[in-house]
């Protein structure tokens, strides 16, 4: 009950006309390390001495040996090195009679001053919006509510403007969704402020054009390169939309083994909408992600922000008939002799399948690798009707 009547002295901490008891000073800001001298006065209809009153912050009794009798209807209490608020509404500390009733308080805010916003940065989703993130300056806690205020401008002829907080949006952020500029620079900063002073961020200028993300590519697919027991490939579509900008899109893949949280990212995809993979282990289940960088929006000179990455897609390679003959590991020295018998097995097939051919490419490799994997397959299914 108590706690109760705390939280509405500070929630409505100015004093009636007909109030017979009241605390000063009333609801003061101080620095972290201060000392705070409180009387309370009360008024002689209430037929009490100061001898009788005492002291609580927030619901716990202050030490007598803190008081001091100032008149027979007026006690104070001293406080002294003051540390910061425990709630960002201010501490409570009430005066009360000998009985426990509630007459008078104040709401102390002890804390420390804002520091100067820092790594302010932002980004646009699609060219249609604007969202801004931000770190306090120093150690961030000031211990007292504390006004963060995104401010903006067009460069050379714009009016300031404030960027309205939304009530879902992230701490030490802002989201502004309408009416912004292209091909022209803003101007944006941060204020904070409290009861016991200001601070400004340093003043970044920006082109929309210059700090695009996009959605994640849509529509990803993964599948497997015929019977290769050792790749799969990717496909996506472009974000749709940036179907009308004219830019440069960067992709990159990541992808992971089922059972395992480490991603390999391929970075050299370049401005395609599909890639394969190789090297892989076969009968394997992998997962597949892609993400797409705007680059050069209607000619903008700087790269573009990475979106998010697309929901992971799953697909598993072929299992390896050579896997199922294959009793041990080889070691290092038959390993070698294995590729050099696999190239001479190759390049002779080349000369019998491919004569004419300019170059060898590696869809004729991929062909290759489809006929040996069915002539190993053929063998082992002779070798076991042998058996039988």
């Amino acid at each position: 009950m108590i706690a109760a009547v705390l939280l509405v002295l500070c929630a409505s901490p100015a004093l009636g006309s007909t109030q017979v008891a009241a605390v000063v000073p009333q609801d003061p800001a101080l620095l972290i390390g201060s000392t705070l001298t409180a009387t309370c006065s009360v008024s002689s209809d209430l037929g009490l001495h100061a001898s009788q009153l005492f002291w609580t912050l927030n619901g716990r009794r202050l030490p007598s040996a803190t008081y001091s009798v100032v008149g027979p209807t007026a006690l104070a209490v001293t406080l002294p090195r003051l540390s910061g608020s425990r709630q960002p509404s201010g501490d409570n500390l009430v005066c009360h009679s000998g009985g426990g009733h509630v007459l008078a308080g104040s709401c102390l805010y002890v804390g420390m001053p804002p520091e100067k916003p820092v790594n302010l940065t932002c980004w646009s989703r699609n060219t249609k919006d604007l969202t801004c993130k931000w770190v306090p300056g120093g150690q961030g806690e000031t211990f007292i509510r504390t006004k963060y205020t995104l401010k903006y401008r067009l460069r050379w002829y714009g009016r300031e403007k404030e960027c309205e907080p939304r009530g879902t949006a992230e701490p030490y952020s802002c989201y502004i969704h309408r009416d912004l500029a292209l091909f022209t620079p803003y101007e944006i900063w941060v204020e904070a402020s409290n009861q016991l002073g200001s601070a400004t961020s340093d003043v970044i200028t920006l082109d929309i054009l210059d700090v695009v993300t996009t959605d994640p590519p849509a529509d990803v697919r993964v599948s497997r390169v015929g019977e290769l027991d050792d790749q799969l490939t990717v496909r996506w579509s472009s974000p749709p939309a940036l179907k009308d900008f004219l830019f440069q899109a960067k992709y990159q893949i990541r992808y992971r083994l089922e059972d395992s949280t480490d991603w390999k990212v391929v970075d050299d995809v370049g401005n395609e909408t599909s890639c394969r993979l190789a090297g892989l282990r076969p009968d394997t289940v992998y997962f597949v992600q892609v993400r797409c960088n705007p680059v050069g929006i209607f000619g903008s000179r700087k790269t573009g922000i990475w979106s998010e990455w697309s929901n992971p897609t799953a697909a598993s390679t072929p299992r390896s008939e050579r896997l199922l003959s294959a009793s041990c590991d080889p070691k290092s020295g038959e390993l070698n002799a294995a590729l050099r018998r696999e190239l001479k097995q190759f390049f002779g097939w080349v000369r019998e399948h491919a004569a004419g051919c300019g170059g060898v490419s590696i869809k004729l490799y991929d062909q290759w690798r489809v006929w040996l994997q069915k002539s190993h397959k053929t063998r082992n299914q002779v070798l076991q009707g042998d058996k039988l």
